[in-house]
């Protein structure tokens, strides 16, 4: 499968289920979801906080998340997290198919102690994202505080999600998790199949 990120692999592809595989000099990632899942997460990134985001992710949003991925971390962490956003996203949109019968839109508020985050994410395949997380530090064990925000434009992009997140809070963790929760939980929403819905979500016809 050819798409604006080169040459994707994909192992598998059903209904509302999809894996896909980026291979560059940078990353190897694979990603496997399924939307209807139990929240099941098996997530190896080589970055600890990254995968306890991830895997928070999975719980709340009821979709199984695999993800392994290989990268230089001996440069830094930036080439793995993006691209496993973007391979993430992607494997998003191929189980989303042509997104016939989905809620398409969902939106969720989480607190976190002192921390609280919003999402508000739209699957109708208009790639944009507005991330307003103002983190105090640099860095949340191995993660750079400053790819949390590129993580979540970088899945946008590639998931053909409009996704608005923002947060205020006074310990980073809990800000970084709280959007997290937050977005699992609107997409939860948005990927649900509305029984009463024939066809796509949209006036036009057709989302995209």
């Amino acid at each position: 499968m050819t798409t604006p990120l080169g040459s994707l692999e994909v192992i598998e592809a059903g209904a509302r289920v999809a894996a896909i595989r980026r291979g560059t000099r940078e990353t190897d990632v694979t990603v496997r979801v399924a939307l209807d899942g139990r929240g099941d997460a098996e997530i190896a990134t080589g970055i600890g906080f990254y995968d306890h985001l991830l895997t928070s992710l999975a719980h709340h949003s009821l979709i199984d998340i695999a993800i392994n991925a290989s990268g230089d971390l001996e440069v830094d962490d930036h080439h793995t997290v993006e691209d496993v956003a973007l391979v993430l996203g992607s494997a998003l949109a191929a189980a989303l198919g042509d997104r016939a019968g989905i809620e398409r839109f969902g939106d969720a508020s989480i607190p976190m102690d002192e921390a609280v985050a919003s999402a508000v994410i739209d699957l109708g395949g208009r790639p944009y994202a507005v991330i307003d997380l103002p983190f105090r530090g640099e860095r949340i064990g191995a993660l750079s505080t400053q790819l949390i925000e590129h993580a979540l434009e970088a899945f946008a992009r590639t998931a053909g999600a409009t996704l608005h997140v923002n947060g205020t809070g006074r310990n980073d963790h809990h800000l970084a998790e709280a959007a997290f929760k937050a977005l699992a939980r609107a997409l939860r929403a948005a990927c649900t199949a509305d029984p009463r819905r024939v066809g796509a979500a949209s006036t036009k016809g057709t989302l995209g």
